[in-house]
């Protein structure tokens, strides 16, 4: 089982958003890596709209639809009533739950799954009645009592954080303790039924060890070290370099 690749487009928007110009352009760097064989696309739109802006999300929806109906759109953020809405008008196959503030510049932790026990029932159960599969974000030393709650209230998937993994890219020793908490926590989710997605700060050099740990990963969603690669291999060598890191043949 290889893991699938969901390319992260926030860094793109937040790049074209210092002009007033159309460029550099989603749709079409969308494509280009759908086109090299990532499995999908992710945003998280914030209500600030300093990266992704919500009239982005029924362009790619549409890219998906109309030229790569086997693709999935992911979108990440905060369960707000607003966040909710753009949901429902877009309907992504993947909506992932995120406990952000929203003066927060990324996604930093996962959630205290006990303390916002309703929140996130109430918030599952309207996501799901459009359509969408849902997935929880979750801190890498997740407890089984914890993971229990994001089963009870209805996620099909939880996603690991990584940014402690990723920000250790200088110290292999403790690279390799935090890959074997995080193997340890989707062992636990996966005891319970609950897929894994894995994401932040994820790159070409630091996904294999990950993966080894923990094969069943389903999807990575990979956006900052993706882009940067980009800037240097172009977008379709660079989705193909991080296939071939998360196991695929290319």
């Amino acid at each position: 089982m290889s893991v699938s690749l969901s390319v992260n487009v926030n860094a793109i928007a937040m790049l074209r958003n210092r002009r007033d110009l159309p460029w550099p352009d989603l749709r079409a760097l969308g494509r280009i890596a759908l086109e090299a064989g990532a499995a999908g696309l992710t945003v998280h739109p914030r209500p600030d709209q300093r990266h992704i802006r919500f009239s982005d999300l029924p362009v790619l929806r549409a890219l998906i639809d109309d030229e790569f109906p086997h693709a999935e759109f992911n979108i990440e953020g905060y369960p707000s009533d607003d966040f909710i809405e753009l949901c429902r008008i877009n309907q992504p196959e993947q909506v992932t739950l995120v406990p952000d503030d929203p003066r927060q510049a990324t996604s930093d932790h996962g959630w205290d799954f006990l303390a916002n026990r309703a929140l996130l029932k109430d918030t599952v159960g309207r996501l799901k009645a459009d359509g969408a599969r849902v997935s929880l974000f979750a801190d890498g030393d997740t407890s089984l009592e914890a993971l229990e709650v994001a089963r009870e209230v209805g996620a099909e998937r939880i996603e690991l954080y990584t940014g402690p993994y990723g920000g250790c890219y200088d110290d292999a020793d403790r690279a390799k303790r935090i890959a074997e908490a995080l193997g340890q926590t989707a062992e636990r989710a996966r005891s319970l039924g609950l897929g894994v997605n894995a994401g932040h700060d994820l790159t070409v050099e630091n996904l294999p060890m990950l993966v080894k740990r923990i094969p069943f990963i389903e999807e990575v969603s990979i956006g900052h070290g993706l882009t940067a690669d980009a800037l240097i291999y172009g977008m379709a060598e660079t989705v193909r370099r991080f296939r071939r890191a998360c196991g695929q043949t290319v």
